[in-house]
């Protein structure tokens, strides 16, 4: 006899409804019909030019990097669009079922403020970009110690730790390149050096389908070797549902 599904709570269900409100924004990662890049060393597109063929309505956002081959400055730019063919054909997110068993307790563990790890992107013919991994996320599951790579970004306008992470509904119930969990960098009282643990709470429930799975044009991390999980994590999003056969 199977269990009773445990009701989610209320902070849960305010969560997938603004995870709708974000990717469906103007920049929300639906709306992202063109990423470009110019050679590298070579000036900004002029906004004219990149504007050709889109409506005045579409918004233009401006990107820099480094060139992954030469290391020189990259210059490229975004165009996002309401009426994108994402957008009109977007239904919703797939989730599982709302688990509490995958609300589990962990710790953060500086390592280096200097550290990086080479992340393989989906758009790169399998070159790899260096990214800051100052620490690692430890958690157990079913009595076995897992450390996963987490690096550090800004999300949602504060400091988050990444994980970029997969597992075995990997392309069978969830999205195929993986998924994305943020949480918060953990506050300290003086600022953590290399050594330093950190309790937290790794809620798996809050697991993302990654921007490229809403947009062709997004370039996502993948997972490394080192996150790839040996079961299936059935919490979180599955993936992104369009309709007829649409996909990006």
């Amino acid at each position: 006899m199977s269990s009773p599904q445990t009701p989610a709570p209320a902070a849960h269900t305010a969560w997938i409804a603004s995870r709708r409100a974000t990717v469906t924004a103007p920049q929300g990662a639906l709306a992202l019909v063109l990423t470009h890049w110019s050679a590298a060393g070579a000036p900004p597109v002029p906004e004219s030019v990149a504007r050709e063929g889109h409506p005045d309505a579409a918004l233009l956002t401006r990107l820099h990097r480094e060139d992954i081959d030469s290391g020189e400055p990259q210059e490229g730019y975004r165009i996002w669009r309401q009426d994108s063919p994402a957008n009109l054909a977007f239904e919703g997110i797939e989730y599982y079922d709302y688990d509490p068993s995958w609300v589990l307790p962990g710790r953060f563990e500086l390592v280096d403020e200097e550290r990086v790890v080479p992340f393989e992107h989906i758009r790169d013919d399998g070159a790899t970009r260096a990214l800051p991994v100052s620490g690692d996320l430890v958690f157990e599951r079913d009595g076995q110690e897992f450390r996963l790579a987490a690096f550090d970004t800004a999300y949602g306008g504060s400091a988050k730790l990444q994980l970029v992470f997969g597992d075995t509904t990997n392309g069978a119930e969830s999205y195929g390149a993986g998924r994305f969990l943020f949480l918060d960098r953990p506050a300290s009282e003086r600022p953590l050096v290399p050594g330093d643990v950190v309790d937290l709470e790794i809620d798996f429930n809050r697991a993302i389908v990654p921007p490229c799975g809403f947009s062709s044009q997004m370039n996502c991390p993948l997972p490394p070797p080192q996150n790839r999980l040996p079961f299936p994590v059935r919490a979180g999003e599955k993936r992104v549902r369009f309709a007829g056969d649409f996909h990006p």
